[in-house]
């Protein structure tokens, strides 16, 4: 119990340098290596002072000892690197998503049972004080039945984000627009809400026909499975800088609102017999140079994993959660229009 958790972080991009700056500030933890396919020196990484490996294959050959590994490379790469790291018998953080297919994510699941190994899903969003607020009000039953939800994201990426060369954009490694950018605001629908169907879907690309291989927008409808309807309506293809991530509920017994550019606020209370309480301020989102992204509670992730280890606490957010938001995408994504991944125009 007094023994630090010791982490390796595979991938050094902006999230892999969050999840090795966590690691190294929790007293409990204890980073021992990095590894990335890039020159270290090209990274940035002078503040970590551990060994540096150019692949998880050479890690888990020549590394020292990790109970976890935190697999932050590109999207494609997740399923397969926490394979290979089951298998070595560590433990996984996977950054979202857990995979680009349910199949790959049930894999990843069936062999972290088979060794007896715990698989962490990044869904740092929950933890953000708006989300924690409208989980309790849901679970409460305050809001009586659901009649409809609404999900708005609304973000700007272009060529800074988009760069040649960047997996970012690509289907293999990316994978889609709701995959890579609204995977985190599709876990919150589904962490509140439930499972989905009858799903109807319009997918178009407005502005990216020569930065990415798939859509930039879309139209999603549902219903719940638990009851009511819902709505995704998402795009990158705003000008300049990100607009919105909200979410609208118009429920039985009132309607709540949680805005702001990643959903960091409520703008909207308005609940029978119910006084809104003060929440705490939501951490900045994660600067992406020109581009601001999901909140900074990478702490609060890495925290979990090493209460978890220790006995202390369930995982925030498990494979099984990770995986029915890979399905969620994947179904959104089958429900498309034959027509509606080509280019707009």
């Amino acid at each position: 119990m007094e023994q630090k958790v010791r982490f390796a972080v595979i991938g050094c991009g902006h999230i892999g340098k969050r999840h090795a700056e966590m690691i190294s500030r929790n007293p409990e933890s204890e980073l021992v290596a990095l590894a990335d396919v890039r020159p270290r020196e090209a990274l940035g990484l002078d503040k970590f002072s551990v060994p540096f490996f150019p692949s998880l294959e050479a890690f888990l050959l020549e590394g020292p000892e990790a109970d976890v590994i935190n697999i932050t490379t590109p999207n494609g790469f997740h399923a397969e690197q926490a394979m290979h790291s089951l298998e070595a018998g560590r433990h996984v953080v996977i950054e979202k998503p857990l995979a680009l297919t349910r199949q790959d994510a049930e894999k990843v699941i069936f062999k972290a049972l088979q060794v007896h190994r715990h698989v962490f899903a990044v869904m740092q969003n929950r933890y953000s004080p708006p989300s924690v607020w409208i989980k309790e009000l849901v679970t409460s039953g305050k809001l009586g039945r659901i009649y409809m939800v609404q999900l708005n994201c609304y973000w700007n990426r272009d060529e800074r984000y988009y760069v040649p060369g960047s997996w970012h954009g690509t289907r293999s490694l990316d994978g889609g627009t709701l995959f890579t950018q609204f995977s985190h605001f599709v876990d919150i629908l589904y962490w509140l809400f439930g499972d989905i169907t009858h799903i109807r879907t319009r997918l178009a690309d407005h502005s990216h026909s020569s930065l990415t291989e798939f859509e930039d927008s879309g139209f999603v409808s549902f219903d719940f499975v638990n009851g009511g309807m819902g709505s995704i309506n998402f795009s990158t293809s705003v000008w300049d800088k990100n607009l919105e991530s909200s979410m609208t509920v118009i429920a039985e017994n009132g309607s709540v609102k949680i805005g702001g550019q990643y959903m960091e606020q409520v703008e909207y209370c308005h609940v029978k017999d119910y006084v809104m309480p003060e929440l705490a301020a939501t951490n900045p989102g994660n600067d992406y140079g020109a581009y601001k992204g999901s909140a900074q509670n990478h702490h609060y992730v890495i925290e979990n994993v090493v209460d978890v280890l220790k006995g202390r606490s369930a995982i925030t957010t498990n494979a099984l959660e990770g995986m029915k938001v890979v399905d969620i995408i994947e179904r959104i994504y089958e429900a498309a229009d034959a027509g509606s991944r080509n280019k707009a125009g």
